[in-house]
């Protein structure tokens, strides 16, 4: 394991991705709980990416998301339906994954789903270039659905109970602590404790991320 400050992962994930050959564009997943840190690592990394003269696709599962009206059949805090019933992986695959990987046209949305509006997406379609790289974050990216579809695969790691006290802190203005705690122990923390008993994340990804101390992180390159 590598331990160093936050310039030197950065570094060394952005050499993972050059080292990436593939015929289309790379496709990078940013795996891990919610309030791990995936967002900003992500953003970090696009920002290095593109200095180095990258083309950057950066997009979140965020924006797929199915509609609340139809996220929630198994009730607002069930762990189950946060895992099985949020995310739209179809339109996912169709308009955004496929379209970037082997035999894709490029021809590519980066979202369906907007999801402080609650409303549907359709934003123009664009074509990337065959050395672009798409940057995603999200929960749940190594799933059976998604897994074949990456081309770089990284898992941003954290004590689940410390996720508890930064989504706290993130969501202060709008969540009081008495219901962030409860959405974090009721749907988030059990749903991710599913995810990692019944796909084990971080035995297929090529790099795990130990971000309990973001600006001290720590690192290990997996091969497989």
């Amino acid at each position: 394991m590598d331990q160093g400050i936050r310039h030197e992962l950065l570094g060394r994930l952005a050499e993972a991705v050059g080292s990436v050959t593939v015929a289309h564009p790379t496709r990078v997943a940013i795996d891990g709980p919610p309030a791990a840190g995936k967002t900003t690592l992500a953003d970090e990394l696009a920002v290095v990416l593109r200095t180095q003269g990258r083309n950057v696709i950066r997009a979140t599962i965020d924006d797929f998301l199915f509609p609340r009206a139809q996220r929630y059949p198994r009730g607002e805090y069930s762990a189950e339906g946060c895992y099985f019933d949020a995310h739209d992986h179809d339109a996912l695959n169709r308009v955004l994954l496929d379209p970037l990987g082997p035999g894709g046209d490029r021809r590519f949305q980066y979202a369906v789903y907007d999801h402080t509006a609650d409303t549907a997406l359709s934003p123009p379609v664009t074509t990337a270039p065959a050395d672009a790289v798409l940057v995603f974050d999200g929960v749940f990216l190594m799933r059976p659905e998604l897994i074949e579809r990456w081309d770089l695969r990284i898992f941003v790691s954290t004590a689940l109970e410390r996720t508890v006290d930064r989504a706290v802190i993130r969501e202060r203005r709008v969540s009081s602590r008495a219901d962030v705690e409860r959405r974090w122990r009721e749907r988030y923390i059990p749903s991710q404790q599913l995810y990692l008993a019944t796909v084990r994340p971080t035995d297929h990804v090529d790099i795990i991320v130990h971000n309990d101390e973001p600006r001290l992180p720590a690192w290990e390159t997996q091969t497989h």
